[in-house]
């Protein structure tokens, strides 16, 4: 770590404030040169904001800046650039219809051949334990492998401070501590970290320091590793962070089935499926892991409709075989659906809240002889703010202007209202507070209580270990024979989620390597 005690950023009096919000209200920030420091805070605290106000991609209203103890005014993503700030957004700034090299290349201050550097792309991803294929068209990609595009970006820039936001929720155990390495060693060479992540343990196993945010002010400072993972929830929210409850109980009847299921991507990049079978009772959840970009958005589609397939017992809903039906058909049948991303397919940005509870919800009353009924839709849209806590402006808020995470409690508990019979979630809390994720979890374990089949895909192996009763493991297209979790460990799923454990190898196998 340096020894110059000038620190690399010093926020004083920043302040930001919308039409209907203050994200922001006199903060004060210090981060030194060499320092992994945490940045937490709920859902809507202001973090982001703050953040995007130091890449300048957001002007603040007030405050000042100083960077390596010089007042500056960073009014460009362009400006940061040039003083050593990097950052990897929570919501991707990438261009779906150009490949990888070009994203990246379109970021960099000094331009160089394609060519040269995909090269550089190659290395360093590889190097980092991120691969991903300089050639290969964003629109094609998941979540997770965006993820790895925009951590990549910031990497090549050398920065002399990092800003990660959520940077860990799409790895494996195994890459996740890769991934510490790789920032303890760039903040023992002198660059400065600013690590926003709603998992408690990694900011307690990484972090020097941790400023805390609510209600876009600073609440407080901690040292992360002299703290329990309660008491850096407590700081966070205000109060006890509550657990989740669940009682063992026996499934019933298969509700969702997959059968013999193979499809050849339509993306070149795409990942073939290969003999999926897959069984998923009332009364059970049933989880799937894998390191994302192996088959899990192909299986989604397939499962939901979106990719019809040959066979009509392919997938199964209910007793009903669904293969050649449509997703609206499927709906009909009691199969709800949350995908991975939540703009765009899980909600539309410029549509209201009650609007987008309308998309999913006109069988529930909500259009009547082909009109729309909407005080129907707004008492449904209100209904779900107020069951699951959403921070917004009510149900005429539009769905682009609330928190990543009060977003996803809105597209969770819009289908869990919808009363399914099978419920199939991506991702349920990438990206949310502690506090959210709590209660979006509690709330399918509260489903499943109720008798109805969940399937689960998701790459927080803490989440499935915390709510389900089975995980399987999903690996270059092939699917894992499920197993109890109560017989398996994160550390064995990691493996078998790096490809260091067959897939659909007997459990006694799997055993003997733990």
């Amino acid at each position: 770590m340096s020894c110059d005690k000038t620190p690399r950023l010093a926020l004083s009096g920043i302040s930001k404030s919308y039409p209907s919000v203050i994200a922001n209200q006199g903060i004060d920030l210090t981060v030194q040169a060499g320092e992994i420091h945490a940045l937490l805070g709920e859902n809507g605290a202001g973090k982001s904001t703050l953040m995007k106000i130091v890449y300048g991609v957001t002007p603040p209203d007030a405050g000042e800046i100083l960077w390596e103890g010089r007042q500056v005014t960073i009014d460009s993503p362009a400006v940061a650039r040039r003083l050593g700030i990097g950052m990897v957004f929570q919501h991707f700034a990438l261009f779906e219809s150009l490949t990888v090299a070009e994203n990246i290349s379109l970021s960099l201050d000094d331009p160089e051949s394609i060519q040269t550097l995909s090269g550089r792309i190659t290395k360093v991803s590889e190097h980092y334990g991120l691969p991903i294929d300089p050639r290969r068209m964003v629109h094609t990609m998941s979540v997770g492998e965006r993820q790895r595009v925009e951590i990549v970006r910031c990497l090549l820039q050398d920065p002399k401070l990092l800003i990660m936001d959520e940077p860990t929720s799409v790895l494996t155990p195994q890459a996740v501590l890769v991934l510490f390495d790789t920032l303890r060693r760039l903040a023992a060479e002198g660059c400065s970290i600013l690590y926003i992540s709603h998992k408690l343990d990694e900011i307690r196993a990484l972090c020097d320091a941790a400023t805390v945010l609510r209600g876009g002010q600073v609440t407080g400072y901690a040292k992360p590793k002299h703290e329990t993972s309660s008491q850096l929830a407590r700081l966070m929210i205000g109060c006890d962070l509550p657990e989740c409850a669940s009682q063992p109980q026996e499934a019933g009847d298969v509700m969702l089935e997959v059968n013999g299921l193979s499809l050849c991507s339509k993306d070149p990049f795409g990942t073939h499926l290969q003999d999926i079978d897959l069984q998923v009772r009332s009364g059970e959840i049933m989880g799937i892991a894998g390191i994302s970009g192996n088959g899990q958005k192909e299986l989604l589609l397939a499962i939901s409709g979106e990719v019809q397939q040959v066979e009509t017992d392919t997938v199964v809903v209910c007793q009903h075989a669904v293969g050649r039906m449509n997703p609206a058909q499927r709906r009909r049948q009691g199969l709800n659906f949350v995908p991975e991303e939540r703009l765009g397919r899980g909600a539309v940005p410029s549509m209201s809240l009650s609007d987008n509870a309308l998309l999913t919800g006109a069988r529930q009353g909500m259009v009547q002889l082909g009109v729309i009924q909407r005080q129907v839709t707004r008492s449904f849209a209100r209904a779900v703010i107020e069951r699951f806590k959403v921070a917004c402006g009510g149900p005429a808020a539009l769905a682009t202007s609330l928190s990543g995470g009060n977003l996803q409690k809105f597209i969770v508990g819009r289908e869990i209202l919808l009363n399914p019979k099978v419920m199939v979630v991506s991702q349920p809390t990438w990206g949310v507070d502690v506090g959210a994720a709590i209660l979006i979890r509690q709330s399918l374990i509260d489903l499943r209580t109720q008798g109805v089949a969940i399937l689960v895909i998701s790459e927080e192996l803490d989440e499935l270990f915390m709510i389900c009763d089975k995980i399987a493991v999903i690996a270059k297209g092939r699917l894992s024979e499920p197993m109890r979790t109560a017989d398996t460990s994160p550390e064995q799923i990691g493996m078998k989620m790096s490809g260091e454990i067959l897939t659909k190898m007997p459990h006694q196998s799997l055993g003997s390597n733990g």
